[in-house]
């Protein structure tokens, strides 16, 4: 298996402020990862480096065997498929929601007078109906709300057919309901051959979909603890992570962890 993101040695110094230290970590085709830590460990910072948003300090980051650095970000960005907050708020409030899915295909985030081919526009569609979103297409933006608008942003993650695809606490903010549906839809998809490699960041065991196979475990912009899900997720290392006595618990694929 090759590797589609690689990070070698990388830290990221701000100031005073070491962001990531010494991280070195490798996603290979097909896998699904998670990213977790607490607030402030780098998880944020990590995510920016690998959709080629930032350049670490030290180390050599290769994404889609391409070395930052030494490639033409421009060319290599539409093979990676991003949903964020940040995104989000990059969004015009009017936009409404098909817009904002097709005109991922064209780098833009948004519609402007540009005219988009059919089949663009065909894909967008399939893709909103696809995340249970047909209904929202046209509807603007802020009148989404956070679940509705989080099936729209992966949607448009998808729309350039990514070979990875980034995924920045995609249940953030969402109520029970909300999670748990946007958690099937992402389990499903992660069982899907035709789904790219994933990276998921979420602060919440219980967002953690069925299928995904690896996990980093970060504090302090180092690595606690890399691997398999179901070897590294340990309430010895969850504990080390979060600085927290915890109790771990599994009910098939899903896990929950309380404080003891």
């Amino acid at each position: 298996m090759s590797a589609v993101l690689q990070f070698s040695d990388v830290s990221v110094t701000r100031g005073r402020q070491q962001l990531l230290r010494n991280v070195s970590w490798s996603v290979n085709e097909d896998e699904r990862w998670i990213v977790m830590g607490p607030n402030g460990a780098g998880k944020s910072t990590l995510m920016r480096i690998a959709s080629t948003k930032m350049f670490p300090t030290t180390g050599t980051v290769t994404v889609l065997g391409e070395r930052m650095g030494a490639v033409n970000l421009a060319e290599l960005r539409p093979s990676i498929g991003v949903a964020s907050a940040a995104l989000a708020r990059e969004i015009r409030e009017d936009e409404k929601a098909l817009d904002a899915v097709v005109s991922a295909a064209y780098g833009m985030s948004g519609r402007w007078r540009e005219l988009y081919d059919r089949e663009d526009e065909r894909r967008a569609l399939r893709l909103l109906a696809e995340w249970g979103a047909s209904t929202l297409l046209s509807r603007s933006f802020v009148t989404l709300s956070e679940g509705e608008r989080q099936r729209v942003l992966i949607a448009r993650a998808l729309m350039t057919d990514p070979e990875l695809m980034l995924l920045d606490e995609p249940a953030a903010g969402l109520d029970l309901a909300g999670r748990e549906e946007l958690v099937a839809r992402l389990a499903d998809f992660a069982a899907s051959e035709v789904a790219p490699t994933m990276v998921m960041v979420t602060h919440h065991l219980e967002e953690i979909p069925a299928h995904f196979t690896h996990v980093m475990l970060l504090r302090a912009g180092q690595v606690v603890a890399q691997g398999p899900l179901e070897q590294t997720l340990t309430q010895s290392n969850l504990e080390t992570t979060f600085n927290l006595p915890l109790e771990l618990h599994r009910t098939g694929a899903r896990y929950t962890a309380f404080a003891r």
